[in-house]
């Protein structure tokens, strides 16, 4: 190889790592207030505590929680919740009282709850095109058995799958 082109492939790989490089080279910080930490932790409080109350309500739907466990467990959730909230209003300059958040917690998790389970009829719907073309697949498998393999025939079918034999 020339001296030259071994120059230039040298040249060609420092712009190269110099542009992958740039993005690490550079010292962008974001600067965020407290304020606003504290807000983002605020709301990451309620949606935690949120969450925890709709694992506490699926798992209670499944037996998995003790009866008398359930209340207690709910009432502490819903108090972090409401907490979480308090807070949050007071840091917005708002007088909401705690039955108030107790409520917007409880819509809050009414809404996520219509969000992410689906309809009984659309599993009805599901369950019910599983089965029509299940019914469709077996009364097309009715066709027979191969004479010289046994390999079970479509209908439809002029040769055995397995073996090549004409049906």
């Amino acid at each position: 190889m020339d001296i030259g082109a071994l120059f230039i492939l040298l040249a060609l790989v420092i712009v190269i790592a110099m542009y992958l490089a740039q993005p690490y080279m550079e010292r962008s910080v974001v600067l965020v207030s407290a304020e606003e930490l504290e807000l983002s932790a605020l709301f990451a409080k309620r949606d935690q505590a949120i969450s925890s109350l709709k694992e506490l309500e699926f798992d209670n739907s499944l037996g998995k929680v003790p009866e008398e466990d359930y209340p207690r467990q709910r009432e502490e959730l819903m108090k972090e919740g409401a907490e979480a909230m308090r807070q949050i209003d007071e840091f917005k300059a708002s007088g909401i009282t705690i039955s108030e958040n107790e409520n917007q917690l409880e819509n809050a998790i009414a809404e996520r709850r219509i969000e992410s389970t689906p309809t009984d009829d659309a599993i009805g719907d599901d369950l019910e095109s599983m089965i029509s073309a299940r019914r469709s697949k077996r009364k097309k498998k009715s066709g027979g058995f191969c004479p010289n393999c046994g390999h079970p025939l479509l209908s439809e079918d002029k040769f055995c799958t397995s073996c090549g034999k004409k049906a």
